[in-house]
C-alpha cells in the first residue's frame, strides 16, 4: 500500500502502545489506592487524587472504573513499589519507578535493559541524591503573579511558578500538590491540568553527543517496554 501507509500505520501503532502504557500505569495506581482503602473516591482521598491525576493524563472513565472494581475482589494480587537508579550513556543518570507483583522480576528486567546497552544499575542513593522531588502542575495560562498570590494565600510551599509560551508550569513541595490544585481550581473553576503529578527533577542536566543520545533513547525504549515500569526520570536534555 506504499511507504506513506506504512509510516502512518507505524505511527498509529506507536501512539496506541503509548496510550496502553499510560492506561496501565494509572490503572495500577488506581487499583492500589482502591485496594489499600475504601474503593470509593468520595471516602478515599488517596483514590480521589489518583483519579484526578489519571484524568489529567486523559485516562478514560471505563479504565478508571474497571480498576476500582478489580480492587473489590479480595483475591486480587497487590503490587509492590520498587525504585532503581542507574547510569546511562555519557553522563546520563536515571531513576526508574516500578509497581510489580514480583520485585525479583522487575529488578531482573530493568537490569537487563541496562546490560543490553552496556550500562549499569547503581545502589540506592547513587543517583537520587542529585534529584529533587516536586509536585508539578501544568495547564494553559499566563498569569504568574495571580497564581503565585493564590498559592501563597493557600499556604502552599512554592518552588517555582512560571509562564512559558501560554503554559503555566508550577512546582511545589510534593506534599502540597493537591493543596496547590485546590487553590488553582478556586482561582479558575474547572481548570484542565495537562500535568498533575510528583516528579523527580534533576538538579543538573547534561547534553549527550549524537552517538550517546542514540544509545540513551534505545535504553529508554527498552525500559518503557518493561510492564512493571511506571515512571522514568533522567537528567538528559532531549533534542
Amino acid at each position: 500500500m506504499g511507504r506513506a501507509h506504512e509510516v502512518r500505520a507505524a505511527s498509529m501503532a506507536k501512539t496506541a502502545a503509548a496510550k496502553t502504557k499510560v492506561y496501565s500505569k494509572y490503572g495500577k495506581e488506581i487499583y492500589m489506592a482502591a485496594k489499600n482503602g475504601v474503593p470509593d473516591p468520595a471516602m478515599n482521598l488517596t483514590l480521589k487524587h489518583v483519579i484526578e491525576k489519571a484524568k489529567a493524563a486523559q485516562v478514560p472513565s471505563d479504565v478508571i472504573k474497571r480498576n476500582i472494581d478489580k480492587a473489590k475482589d479480595s483475591s486480587a494480587a497487590a503490587y509492590l513499589s520498587a525504585t532503581y537508579e542507574g547510569f546511562g550513556p555519557g553522563a546520563s543518570t536515571l531513576i526508574i519507578e516500578c509497581l510489580t507483583e514480583n520485585t525479583n522480576r522487575s529488578y531482573s528486567d530493568v537490569r537487563n535493559c541496562f546490560s543490553k546497552m552496556h550500562c549499569n544499575l547503581g545502589s540506592k542513593g547513587s543517583v537520587s541524591f542529585n534529584y529533587t522531588s516536586a509536585g508539578v502542575l501544568e495547564y494553559e495560562g499566563d498569569e504568574e503573579e495571580e497564581v503565585l498570590d493564590a498559592l501563597v494565600m493557600a499556604d502552599v510551599d512554592v518552588m517555582d511558578v512560571k509562564a512559558d509560551d501560554g503554559e503555566m508550569i508550577i512546582k511545589v513541595a510534593p506534599a502540597d500538590l493537591y493543596k496547590a490544585k485546590d487553590a488553582i481550581d478556586e482561582l479558575h473553576a474547572d481548570t484542565k491540568f495537562d500535568t498533575l503529578e510528583i516528579r523527580q527533577i534533576p538538579n543538573e542536566t547534561v547534553t549527550l553527543s549524537p552517538e550517546e543520545m542514540e544509545s540513551f533513547k534505545r535504553l529508554l525504549s527498552f525500559l518503557e517496554d518493561v510492564d512493571d515500569v511506571q515512571d522514568i526520570y533522567h537528567n538528559v536534555v532531549m533534542d
